[in-house]
């Protein structure tokens, strides 16, 4: 087996800052002994002198325009879930390490992503976009592979024979143990994993407990580690609120693109795609607005979901401020993959963007394709299909463009080709209709498709051959 540590040290913080762009100090703030004291900051807050354990009132004398946030730890549990959904695209085995870190199993999926090196560089990618700072680390033990993470200690270790020589230098601090019991480790000269190691088994249990040495067991594989493995939801809906109040549409594309991440990764662990996402936009004292967008097919490429979005959001005009967003999928549907021709670059723009980037420019009911209805009277037997370009055979003795009316004509100019075909139908509904029809060509060479109403006698033209 192989494990992937992701640690967020900064998951307090990552969790307003991710929302907007802003070059304003921003720290977050936490109630401690009955203080409100600093327990992350943006690099601009630190240029103005404010660090981790300052008090709050003490940050905001040093940045007069500080933007304080209130620690948030359920933003954090939901961040950290939605990070557990981005990293369904690598694996389907991913277990939470409250709260702030994620354990992936990657070791049965390495062919799939073309080698390790290349996940990793992937995963760095997923990060970079959702704006998430992280330190990874990987090695054959889930515990182990943690344990470096959360020390800084970026390495990819495969060899379990080496886990040792690699855990040992890392301070006592990231061991998941009592403040007690680390205080009794430092006073006899302890300060490293590799000091722990060469104590005697036996003293240091009866001396620190047995949990010490069980974590260490765990680090090296020397007792198996029982790991719950997140489920994600049937539905997705992800949130994220902006430190400030967003005036723009546009502006909201940079809160948008750092949820579609998550939403990549929920798509590819359920084998599905969307054709339809809703952005909810929040406002204060007013109901939230929906903006909706539609996909021809259903779709989990991000590139065409982020630029549906960003020509929707181009031509939307806010009623209010915004400061929260939810992107929701309302239509998830199996998606089976697809063989793509063999001389056409991945991920080329196809008609189908043609077609969703004019609904969304001219209205969804402008743009359509047409399918056939089991109806014999011609006006009737097609509807509007919006799903892609229509279904159907189209029949060759009848034209694609039919006339909005049928125009009054004269039979003595027309060269009849073909027919007639006699339609008799509509007598159940009151609409009911008795032609004749024919190819005809009239004096200037145009092929027409016209009728001869039996009632009265008179000839109609229906249709026009292209």
């Amino acid at each position: 087996m192989l494990w992937l540590a992701l640690h967020f040290p900064s998951l307090p913080l990552d969790v307003f800052a991710r929302g907007t762009v802003t070059d304003a100090p921003l720290a977050v703030a936490e109630k401690q002994s009955g203080r409100s004291r600093i327990v992350a900051c943006n690099a601009a807050a630190q240029g103005c002198g404010v660090g981790p354990g300052m008090s709050a009132t003490a940050a905001q004398a040093l940045a007069d325009d500080l933007i304080l946030c209130h620690r948030d730890r359920a933003a954090e549990r939901a961040s950290l879930e939605g990070l557990a959904l981005w990293a369904g695209r690598f694996t389907p085995s991913v277990s939470l390490v409250p709260p702030a870190g994620l354990l992936l199993e990657i070791g049965g999926c390495l062919s799939l992503h073309h080698g390790l090196a290349n996940l990793l560089r992937q995963a760095r990618d997923g990060l970079a976009a959702m704006a998430c700072a992280a330190t990874m680390a990987c090695a054959p033990t889930a515990h182990g592979a943690w344990l470096l993470a959360k020390a800084g200690s970026e390495k990819a270790l495969r060899d379990r024979a080496r886990l040792e020589a690699v855990l040992a230098p890392l301070p006592l601090a990231v061991l998941e143990q009592p403040p007690a019991v680390l205080e009794g480790l430092a006073m006899i000269g302890a300060e490293t994993l590799g000091d722990c190691l060469r104590l005697p088994r036996d003293g240091m249990a009866r001396r620190f407990g047995p949990s010490l040495v069980d974590e260490l067991d765990r680090a090296l594989g020397r007792v198996p580690e029982a790991r719950d493995f997140y489920v994600p939801p049937a539905q997705f809906a992800r949130s994220l609120e902006t430190p400030a109040p967003v005036h723009d549409a546009e502006a909201l594309q940079f809160a948008v693109r750092r949820l579609l991440p998550e939403l990549e990764g929920f798509l590819v662990r359920h084998q599905a795609g969307i054709e339809a996402l809703e952005l909810v936009c929040r406002h204060e004292r007013r109901d939230p607005a929906v903006i909706r967008v539609g996909f021809a097919r259903p779709t989990r490429e991000p590139a065409r979901i982020e630029l549906m979005l960003r020509e929707t959001l181009g031509r939307t005009r806010l009623a209010a401020p915004v400061h929260a967003i939810t992107l929701r999928a309302t239509a998830v549907l199996p998606l089976a993959g697809v063989n793509r021709d063999l001389f056409r670059p991945a991920g080329e723009a196809d008609g189908e963007w043609l077609i969703e980037r004019l609904r969304i420019r001219l209205g969804r009911e402008a743009v359509h394709g047409l399918a056939t209805v089991a109806e014999h009277r011609p006006e009737r037997a097609w509807r509007p299909s919006y799903q892609g370009a229509g279904e159907g055979e189209a029949n060759r003795h009848r034209p694609l463009w039919l006339l909005p009316r049928p125009l009054r004509c004269t039979a003595e100019r027309l060269k009849l080709e073909s027919g007639p075909e006699r339609i008799e139908s509509g007598w159940w509904d009151g609409d009911d209709i008795a032609r004749d029809y024919y190819v005809a060509v009239d004096p200037h060479g145009a092929r027409l498709w016209v009728y001869c109403d039996r009632a009265s006698g008179e000839w109609y033209v229906h249709g026009v051959f292209a």
